[in-house]
């Protein structure tokens, strides 16, 4: 008798457990799609290393990146690279990160921080039109030079598209998930093919590994640390 009553306590008792571990189950698949939980929020101490990286390296990697090859120094094309090194690098991938944080301010914040970082980047195509009509080469010759252009063009809409939809105060679909998430990930495919030219740039200057690394390496580091 006392095994024949044993078998429902066991019965319920797997049922019990049964029913717990399909409740947990459940609840992971709730904090993520598809059982994946998310990625932590930003948080400020993380914002703030990240943010000081970022600057040091895009200033440094801009310099070096103007002063090749090596012992050419500064002149009027360093700038060219410097301006549009610093532009996608330091300010778009600062203005990318600082939405991260959330918040209205940060949102004004990062839209201030990526019209910055387009008008360097402006200021470098400048610099590099007029320093090829100085020196009557032709435009547009290169995988590089087709490559920045369409990711000026790229950025540019992506920046006006946020400031008239999705501005803080006066955006006419700040609230639309299906425009807010275009121009996050349209945002940052053209910052990642930004840094892309920058990389294919320095080639051009320079064949030495060891500097393109310098470049290359640090912004592979920042894909997920900074803009994913």
């Amino acid at each position: 008798d006392t095994h024949i009553m044993s078998l429902p306590l066991y019965n319920r008792n797997q049922q019990a457990t049964s029913t717990t571990t399909a409740n947990e189950t459940t609840t992971m698949v709730a904090r993520g799609a598809y059982g994946r939980v998310k990625s932590p929020k930003m948080t400020t101490k993380r914002y703030t290393i990240t943010l000081l990286c970022v600057v040091i390296f895009s200033l440094a990697s801009g310099y070096m990146a103007a002063t090749r090859p090596e012992g050419a120094g500064w002149r009027y094309f360093s700038y060219h690279p410097f301006l549009m090194i610093s532009g996608f690098v330091g300010m778009m991938t600062s203005s990318a990160i600082t939405k991260k944080l959330g918040g209205y301010t940060n949102t004004k914040l990062h839209g201030m921080m990526g019209f910055a970082g387009l008008c360097m980047a402006y200021g470098g195509f400048y610099v590099i039109y007029q320093n090829k009509n100085n020196m009557g080469k032709p435009h547009f010759t290169s995988t590089h030079a087709w490559g920045g252009l369409v990711c000026m063009v790229g950025v540019t809409v992506v920046g006006l598209a946020g400031g008239v939809l999705l501005h803080p105060d006066w955006g006419i679909a700040k609230t639309n998930k299906s425009y807010r998430a275009l121009h996050f990930w349209f945002g940052r495919i053209f910052i990642m093919l930004g840094w892309f030219a920058c990389f294919t740039g320095l080639q051009q200057l320079t064949t030495n590994l060891i500097t393109q690394a310098l470049l290359g390496l640090p912004l592979l580091l920042l894909v997920p640390f900074g803009i994913l």
